[in-house]
């Protein structure tokens, strides 16, 4: 795996800025404002109000990513292992997958409101689907002659799954959460307009229906900058992790 410096970060944020500046000054519209004024408004409502929203949203997709990693690890490790298991709940697996997870907003908002829990449900639901294919799919693809001096002296089938399946599933379940995690972001900012004033969803639409585009576009920052830790986080995680794997 390839690592990403500082400096390339730093050379693309600057680069997206100066884009973006050079649309603003080009353009002289209030639709787009320059980024030295959204990066004032930023820094002046951040610590009162924008944390307050980015906390809120960064709660719902880590909560959403860890119930989603709970439940879809295991049933993954479980299908990959046992064709039994994979044959029988593959075919369940098939029919909800390709379902976009959107369109069961409605659905989930009729048995679990509008509250918390359908946000959090809706994350879980983005992640667990990646999850488990990825690790099912991870699983299957290991040798089967590479558990034989594990089960030759005795061991357990917790003791495979932590001394083979693990370190073997870990590139591609960090994957799988590093492509849903984009998904579950962005249903989760549409999932933040309903039933709820907290969440930069909320934040970035209300400032929107306010015509205040200085606040929507600090908003819009804020939740660019979410992703970027998240994202930077995987990336840590996958270097530590599966530190073998590099190429």
């Amino acid at each position: 795996m390839s690592r990403i410096s500082f400096r390339m970060f730093a050379l693309g944020i600057c680069l997206c800025l100066a884009l973006w500046a050079g649309m603003a000054y080009l353009l002289q519209m209030p639709v787009i404002p320059s980024p030295v004024q959204v990066l004032l408004r930023l820094a002046a409502k951040f610590p009162d109000t924008i944390a307050v929203h980015a906390g809120y949203s960064l709660m719902r997709i880590v909560l959403g990513l860890f119930a989603a990693v709970a439940v879809g690890y295991p049933i993954g490790v479980l299908m990959g292992y046992f064709p039994r298991v994979n044959r029988l709940l593959a075919p369940l697996l098939y029919l909800t997958y390709p379902v976009p997870k959107i369109a069961l907003l409605p659905v989930v908002m009729l048995l679990f409101g509008v509250g918390e829990w359908s946000k959090l449900i809706l994350v879980f639901l983005i992640i667990v689907f990646q999850v488990v294919v990825a690790v099912r799919d991870a699983v299957a693809a290991i040798p089967s002659e590479t558990y034989a001096p594990l089960r030759v002296l005795g061991a357990s089938f917790v003791q495979i799954v932590r001394h083979i399946i693990v370190p073997a599933s870990l590139p591609k379940f960090i994957t799988a959460v590093r492509v849903a995690m984009a998904t579950a972001i962005s249903v989760l900012f549409f999932t933040e307009t309903f039933g709820t004033q907290y969440g930069i969803g909320y934040y970035i639409m209300d400032a929107w229906l306010r015509v205040n585009y200085l606040d929507m576009y600090a908003g819009i920052v804020v939740l660019s900058a979410m992703g970027l830790l998240l994202f930077v986080l995987l990336d840590w995680t996958e270097r530590r992790l599966c530190a073998w794997n590099r190429t």
